[in-house]
């Protein structure tokens, strides 16, 4: 059976979302069926785009970009934020979601929010996108993973400072990270028996304890406990050696300890290519592992390459649980 189409939606109006939706239905037409949740009156000048009434509506082999239109306030500003469409954003993420909860649409791939302007013209409470997800869906902890063509990483800790990191790193975390990690490599990505390398906190995993003591109390007793349960775990590792291309082909997933830990090598890999994707949600959430780029919004300089990847992986998940 194929699945519904992927929802997409819209973003910050006054970044590089608007653009890149009607990019990424010109490269994928016939390939990814999706439609935008959005205002129209923000795509680029000349765009052909079709309104529909429902996700049902939507065929891959259409030559224009499906809109369920959704209004804005506040006038198209291609670099500048205005919170006066902060309403409208969070609107469409709302009715993105429960579209993806009823079946509607088969996922949710999101283009970047401004999250000041969402606060200023709506109070927005969230740190993020990721976080208003999960309270949409009523879910507890999730996990965000960037996956490419050759590297899927997960941070256990994420946008916090360097110097709190240990502090955060708990043994509860830890397990929870990895075990939503597990499981959604088993349920989303297809793989039976994951393999996960786990890296250390400290320079060469903190070398028994002259450079730290995290390994020892914290990071190998869960290990322990999680092999215990039949996981393939390696580590603690010295995250030094974990990512380089042989050491990529023993394990299907690394987790990392603190945010640059696992981005540096994922983005030094392919910049491009690399797709967020929320684990732990009861729907299938992607999106393109960059910001709105006010800079060049409206500019048609925008490079599309992250949000076709992000829809493909949307497309590719939502098969594989069919």
């Amino acid at each position: 059976m194929t699945a519904a189409p992927v929802a997409l939606t819209i973003g910050e109006p006054a970044g590089i979302g608007p653009e890149l939706a009607a990019m990424a239905w010109d490269a994928l037409r016939g390939e990814v069926p999706f439609f935008l949740i959005g205002d129209p009156a923000h795509l680029p000048a000349g765009t052909d785009w079709v309104e529909i009434a429902a996700p049902d509506e939507v065929s891959a082999q259409g030559s224009a970009l499906p809109v369920l239109p959704h209004a804005f306030d506040g006038p198209r500003s291609p670099g500048t934020a205005q919170p006066a469409h902060a309403k409208g954003v969070i609107a469409a993420i709302e009715r993105a979601v429960a579209l993806a909860a009823c079946g509607k649409a088969s996922g949710l791939c999101t283009l970047p929010i401004h999250k000041q302007a969402l606060q200023e013209g709506a109070g927005f409470g969230f740190p993020g996108h990721t976080e208003f997800l999960a309270h949409l869906c009523d879910t507890g902890d999730v996990v965000m993973m960037l996956a490419g063509p050759d590297l899927r990483v997960v941070p256990v800790t994420i946008h916090i400072p360097l110097n709190e990191v240990k502090i955060a790193l708990t043994p509860d975390l830890l397990e929870a990270r990895i075990r939503i990690t597990h499981t959604a490599l088993q349920t989303q990505f297809g793989i039976a028996e994951p393999r996960l390398a786990v890296a250390g906190l400290n320079p060469h995993a903190g070398e028994g304890g002259r450079m730290g003591r995290e390994e020892i109390d914290v990071i190998a007793p869960t290990l322990d406990r999680l092999r215990a349960t039949g996981m393939q775990i390696a580590g603690p590792l010295s995250a030094d050696t974990m990512f380089h291309a042989e050491a990529r082909t023993g394990y299907d997933a690394a987790i990392c300890m603190y945010h640059d830990q696992a981005l540096i090598p994922i983005k030094t890999l392919d910049f491009d290519r690399g797709v967020n994707v929320t684990l732990g949600l009861p729907i299938i959430r992607t999106s393109p592992d960059h910001g709105t780029a006010f800079d060049i919004a409206g500019t048609g300089q925008a490079n599309p390459t992250s949000t076709i990847e992000a829809l493909r992986m949307a497309w590719r998940l939502a098969n594989a649980a069919t």
